[in-house]
């Protein structure tokens, strides 16, 4: 394993600071809810915008099942990053440094910072589209303000995690609320759009199919999550864990549904305005002018504006903070987030700068498709890890995938890398005009490292990152479950002891809403010769207090039933246990008349060690006779 410097320890090892120890299941949830709405803005970043709006305008309703699908390709694999933080306490990047070696690791890392700034290149994009559409700004000018707007996101950061979760959930919001205006004027087919989560795929669709899966998952997202969980402060033991795993499901789920609202959104209002009038739509500005016109409304083309404006800003908050984990976690380096924030933006707004002196707004919707395809290259040196790691029981304990988790994210990963190299090579051939020969080196480069990380775990030793429950601790954590008791038997022993067993078991009856069944043995040497045909006054007497008992358990709401059984208190208890199928049993003293008080003598030993569900015993005082005879 590679040696980790005391700097690094220091870095890794810091605590969340979100504290989660809340009481409430919904307070518990809540202050696991933030990560996941700041990786869904990659979701519907102006790169999904374009290929949304073209396969709208061209296709209609019809690929609404593409986005579904490739949205819970999105929540497994944002499921993984997740688990991995929470688990490991690594996220991806970090992973990667311990798992590979140095020179693999700054070639990812190279890789991971070029997709780092095609994504922010994107959201730049967004944002000067976004100025120029409302306010009339012109492109150039839009690239001062984007470059502005950096330290508008480094005093929010400096607020807080929560106030900078708060903040994107309120552009999320606002993009939400904007394309709900313009589907309110867009008057959509309600039952086109159900027909369209039915798979299928009409002529010349494919190709825009796979634009949208492609433009889907973003390597940045995984690296960000897997980073993002960690503020989290939660118990470091196997069920604090598995708490925050299921909360941070919850939480993805939700998030990048909401994303997917977004999207299907996008798609619906271009194929209500667009494809119903037979007008093909490549270039989001062109979506934006022809709204007004055909819609009759100034509304629909504001919120569009407003929509990609939060956008940008949203995902470009999202892109900064992914460079700074990218370049800790592969190269342990940590620079000033000014600094850091300076670097990413200044090699998103290079090409822009250049390419918008050029070509103007054509050459925005072509480098905003370039930047696609720099996503897609790195997208298999994200994928293919995370799934390894997440597999590996050395790494993740009881808490690795299972087969079947295991066998759908490499199905996941499989269409996913191919789809995102149809779209490089198909770029890649109308950029050399066919001529690919040119590109060999690059090519051959890129597929062998990626060879050697798919491969590499089946030939060598896997690594422990860290330990930081004992081995024992964690097979025990893994077995802890909470039960629910459905029914409970209560055995008594007709005397004034009773209410401290029956107390204890109203307790717990209250607690599960379970129903009680109060046993009582009788055991006197009348029942030794005659057994239950015995009748006599003792008799009677059990019978009316059994049923008055009953009754005052009753009033607490609680469900109650009496059973009366004759012979062996410990023989009768553990027959009762195993015809009425109870879930626990609450013990107390069960000797009569004839066997005195043995609450921890031969009838609990019995009973516990022949009874195989749980044995609840409740120490009682000596009955006032008892007491009374050894006063004398």
């Amino acid at each position: 394993m590679n040696q980790i410097s005391n700097k690094e320890q220091n870095i890794e090892n810091q605590g969340g600071t979100i504290a989660v120890r809340k009481r409430g299941w919904f307070r518990r949830l809540f202050a696991f809810v933030g990560p996941a709405y700041l990786v869904s803005v990659g979701y519907m970043d102006p790169g999904n915008w374009a290929t949304d709006i073209e396969g709208g305008s061209r296709f209609g309703y019809t690929l609404i099942w593409v986005l579904f699908m490739s949205n819970l390709m999105a929540i497994l694999l944002q499921t993984l990053s997740a688990r991995l933080g929470i688990v490991t306490g690594h996220d991806l990047a970090q992973g990667c440094r311990r798992e590979y070696p140095k020179k693999l690791n700054v070639f990812l890392w190279v890789l991971a910072e070029i997709a780092i700034a095609a994504t922010d290149l994107a959201e730049v994009l967004g944002t000067i589209l976004g100025l120029n559409l409302l306010f009339g700004l012109p492109l150039l000018w839009g690239c001062v303000v984007t470059a502005l707007d950096t330290f508008l996101l480094l005093a929010i950061q400096k607020l807080g995690v929560r106030k900078m979760e708060a903040f994107i959930v309120m552009l999320v919001a606002t993009i939400g609320t904007s394309y709900l205006i313009e589907m309110f004027f867009a008057q959509p087919e309600w039952s086109g759009i159900l027909s369209g989560f039915i798979p299928h795929l009409d002529n010349g669709a494919l190709y825009v199919a796979i634009g949208i899966i492609g433009a889907t998952v973003m390597p940045h997202n995984l690296y960000l999550h897997s980073s993002l969980v960690q503020t989290r402060s939660i118990s470091n033991t196997h069920t604090g864990k598995a708490e925050a795993c299921k909360f941070n499901l919850i939480d993805s789920a939700v998030a990048l549904n909401a994303a997917f609202f977004v999207n299907a959104a996008i798609l619906i209002m271009a194929s209500a305005v667009f494809f119903r009038r037979g007008i093909a739509v490549t270039e989001i500005q062109q979506a934006h002018d022809l709204l007004a016109p055909i819609l009759g409304s100034k509304i629909a083309p504001l919120a569009f504006g407003i929509a990609l404006l939060a956008a940008g800003q949203s995902s470009t908050l999202t892109g900064t903070l992914s460079g700074q984990i990218v370049m800790e976690g592969f190269l342990n380096i940590k620079l000033r987030p000014w600094l850091r924030r300076f670097i990413t933006r200044s090699l998103a707004l290079l090409p822009a700068v250049i390419v918008i002196a050029i070509s103007g707004n054509e050459g925005t919707f072509k480098l905003l498709i370039f930047s696609q395809v720099l996503l897609s290259l790195q997208l298999p040196f994200a994928i293919i890890p995370l799934i390894h790691f997440t597999s590996d029981r050395k790494k993740m304990g009881n808490f690795l995938n299972s087969l079947w988790v295991k066998l759908l994210a490499w199905l996941v990963a499989i269409v996913i890398v191919a789809l995102n190299f149809k779209l490089i090579y198909d770029a890649v051939l109308e950029w050399t005009n066919g001529n690919v020969l040119v590109l060999i080196p690059v090519i051959l480069i890129v597929l062998s490292t990626l060879v050697y990380v798919t491969f590499l775990p089946l030939f060598r030793t896997s690594n422990t990152w860290k330990i930081d429950v004992s081995t024992s601790s964690k097979n025990v954590g893994a077995n802890i479950k909470t039960k629910k008791y459905k029914s409970i038997g209560v055995a008594l022993e007709h005397g004034e002891e009773d209410a401290t067993i029956i107390s204890e078991a109203l307790t717990l009856g209250k607690m599960h809403d379970a129903k009680l069944v109060l046993i009582h043995i009788v055991d006197t040497p009348g029942v030794l010769v005659y057994g239950s045909n015995e009748e006599s006054l003792h008799t009677r007497e059990d019978y009316a207090y059994m049923d008055g008992i009953a009754r005052e358990i009753e009033e607490h709401d609680i469900l109650v039933e009496t059973t009366i059984r004759f012979g062996n208190p410990s023989e009768e208890i553990i027959k009762c246990v195993e015809e009425e199928g109870f879930d626990l049993l609450v013990l107390g003293s069960h000797g009569h008349q004839t066997f005195g008080d043995l609450i921890f003598g031969q009838t609990v030993d019995s009973v516990r060690h022949s009874i195989k569900i749980p044995v609840m015993v409740v120490r009682t005082s000596h009955s006032t006779r008892e007491k009374a005879q050894r006063n004398k």
